[in-house]
């Protein structure tokens, strides 16, 4: 008689259920965790399996804060004419938005936070202890990028041109915590230093420092860009709420559908390859 086929295992520390319970991090969720736990404090806890300390879940929850919403950005504007096209689908609204979290919005924060772990993780011997050796550091790490023609994440804004407040903030609070660790260490010596490098003033942006705070939460950094859809996500549930209730989206529609210009066709042509490839 053949023997019975084993059963898959699929080990989980997250949510289970049974008939009468649902455990969660190996807590009763309806008796230990709703209630108890605050919705930042569980987003952290889910994703380190750890539960964060009252410090930490400050700063976690200051950095959501801090990503919300910012107006009329590309990702709350496309959330808004998705619901106009198709108001049936919230959920396709919502990931219209979220779906835009790229290199240029919310995506720098997690850009920054792998950019400032490099240059860590780069060092030989032991991280710098005083201002003055991060300031050599972040020196050198300004020049390298200029040398090499690439930005440094997080350095610069389109609206805060003379600094964003969230960055000091942020900072403020890290420090009071007693978890200002190296990565915003780092990106504050980038502050100090990079206008001897760039022989001009850029502002140290929001979601740069966001992305300095979580990787020295130990955050998962594959996951940083998560973070910052998350808070994003309640931000455009606030947009769609306004939008039920104070709509603009046909008006941004009919502003674009009603004043385009025609113009005659302007065929693509790609650029030749240079003659020293065409040998080869």
């Amino acid at each position: 008689m053949a023997e019975p086929a084993s059963r898959p295992a699929y080990p989980t520390a997250l949510g289970a259920s049974d008939l009468k319970t649902i455990t969660l991090l190996g807590h009763d969720l309806a008796e230990d965790i709703m209630g108890s736990v605050g919705f930042g404090e569980l987003a952290f806890w889910l994703a380190t399996q750890r539960r964060p300390t009252p410090g930490e879940t400050r700063v976690f929850e200051a950095v959501l804060a801090a990503l919300a919403d910012h107006g009329f950005t590309p990702t709350a504007i496309v959330t808004r004419l998705t619901y106009l096209s198709a108001p049936d689908s919230v959920q396709g609204a919502l990931a219209a938005g979220l779906l835009g979290g790229g290199s240029r919005f919310l995506g720098v924060t997690e850009d920054t936070g792998r950019f400032l772990h490099d240059v860590l993780e780069s060092l030989d011997g032991a991280l710098p202890a005083q201002d003055a050796d991060w300031d050599e550091l972040a020196l050198r790490t300004v020049r390298e990028q200029r040398a090499a023609g690439t930005f440094v994440p997080g350095l610069g804004h389109h609206v805060h041109k003379e600094g964003d407040p969230r960055t000091p903030r942020l900072m403020r609070i890290a420090r009071e915590e007693g978890v200002f660790g190296p990565h915003l260490s780092l990106f504050a010596a980038i502050g100090r230093v990079h206008p001897t490098v760039l022989n001009r003033t850029l502002p140290l942006n929001g979601a740069g420092v966001c992305g300095a705070a979580l990787a020295d939460l130990g955050l998962p950094l594959p996951l940083l860009r998560g973070f910052a859809l998350l808070a994003r996500t309640a931000g455009l549930i606030g947009q769609l709420a306004e939008e039920l209730r104070r709509p603009v989206a046909r008006d941004v529609f009919l502003s674009v559908d009603l004043n385009n210009t025609p113009v005659p066709p302007d065929p693509y042509a790609p650029e030749p390859f240079a003659q020293g490839r065409r040998e080869a």
